[in-house]
């Protein structure tokens, strides 16, 4: 079946999604959720939606009009859920207890596609593709979302890690796949795979590596507790931190930039530190700066803007728009009011999720939701909800 011509709007459908279980946090951490089916609520009406976006709360999801920001669907749907970008217009991946499985939100239904594992992990959209990691059992699924379109799994690459971890995997465009290394216990680097699956480079002196971001011209950067390691003309670099410890465990990337984008935290003692620097790495030069915000900030907290801009949503409520050559803050917009990260990484606080040159910003303590243009930094529309958010996701095409 061919993929059909998606309009601009879109008339909602019914939505089922499944619950969350057992999902790994970008932290590290576990959590667990009800298997229960999810329900439509008895109020809620199919409305047009216009690029959908996605928002949990607790015990349900909102289905959004990415123009208006008004709900369009309301889903009863116990426990924490995890939603991203499947890399398309149209879907969405939902972390389910079973594993990772594709949503049309486009026609706000399922689809058969599903990926099945403990555990499911990050999703990183790159090169047109998307890549899956399940930590339970350390596979990593490859796929081209335009595949996504008739409702059926698409032809996967697939690559199972040594040994099960909380990883991450991305393919580079001439079909390299750079993946982590590490166990249940322990995370100590990455290595590449060329398309047929052989091992072409290795590195394991990134101690508690986590995450990912790619940067101009497929620069690779890979978090660690001392630093960056970046994948390069097919070698790695590692970027040393100021310190024996400065783990970077959350990147952001631009295809347009060659400066990465991640957060900086310093105390491994700390139950939850809240830090103020972010650090700004040059893949050009293998440089690090540091940026004191003076304000903190959480792990959904960063972002990157059209022309590549860094963005820092900070705890005094204002999205910082950076200048990722200078790391100067170019621009200051208030986007929300005072807040704090809460001790546990699964509840709610303020998230940043941009699409084009739009930034959303949730305020889940008085249950709004805000859209502002990044060029001017406006305000272009709010809206309050019945409850407050938590994770917020919608439709991206890849990059």
């Amino acid at each position: 079946m061919n993929k059909p011509t998606r309009a601009r709007t879109l008339t909602g459908t019914a939505l089922a999604l499944a619950a969350s279980m057992a999902l790994t946090a970008c932290g590290g951490s576990d959590d667990a959720s009800s298997d229960a089916e999810p329900k439509q609520t008895k109020s809620s009406k199919a409305v047009a939606v216009d690029n959908p976006l996605v928002a949990t709360f607790d015990g349900g999801m909102y289905v959004l009009d990415g123009e208006t920001l008004k709900p369009a669907k309301t889903i009863e749907l116990p426990g924490f859920n995890r939603v991203n970008p499947a890399g398309d217009e149209d879907h969405v991946v939902i972390s389910t207890d079973s594993g990772f499985r594709v949503f049309d939100a486009a026609r706000q239904t399922f689809t058969d596609a599903e990926f099945k594992g403990a555990k499911p992990g990050h999703v990183v959209r790159h090169a047109g593709k998307t890549v899956l990691f399940t930590d339970g059992t350390g596979e990593v699924n490859v796929f081209d979302p335009a595949e996504l379109g008739d409702g059926t799994k698409p032809q996967t690459r697939t690559y199972t890690s040594a040994e099960p971890h909380h990883g991450v995997a991305i393919e580079l465009a001439d079909g390299q796949l750079v993946t982590t290394l590490g166990t249940e216990e322990k995370r100590t680097g990455a290595l590449v795979l060329d398309k047929n699956n052989k091992e072409t480079a290795r590195a394991e002196n990134c101690p508690g590596v986590h995450g990912e971001a790619a940067a101009e011209d497929e620069v690779v950067g890979l978090g660690c507790e001392d630093g960056v390691l970046l994948y390069k003309d097919g070698k790695f670099t590692k970027v040393d931190a100021p310190g024996d410890y400065a783990r970077i465990g959350n990147q952001a990337g631009s295809d347009t930039s060659p400066i990465l984008l991640g957060d900086y935290k310093t105390d491994p003692e700390a139950e939850l530190e809240r830090p103020t620097r972010v650090s700004l790495i040059d893949t050009r030069t293998a440089k690090m700066k540091l940026v004191d915000l003076g304000t903190s900030y959480s792990f959904r907290s960063l972002g990157r803007g059209p022309q590549g801009e860094a963005l820092v949503l900070g705890t005094n409520g204002v999205l910082h728009v950076i200048d990722p050559e200078t790391g100067k803050v170019e621009k200051k917009i208030d986007a929300v009011g005072d807040w704090t990260e809460p001790l546990d990484w699964q509840q709610p606080r303020p998230t940043l999720f941009v699409r084009d040159h739009t930034a959303y910003v949730s305020e889940p303590g008085k249950r709004r939701l805000h859209a502002f243009d990044l060029d001017s930094g406006e305000k272009l529309t709010s809206v309050t909800l019945p409850k407050g958010t938590n994770e917020l996701s919608g439709t991206v095409a890849g990059h």
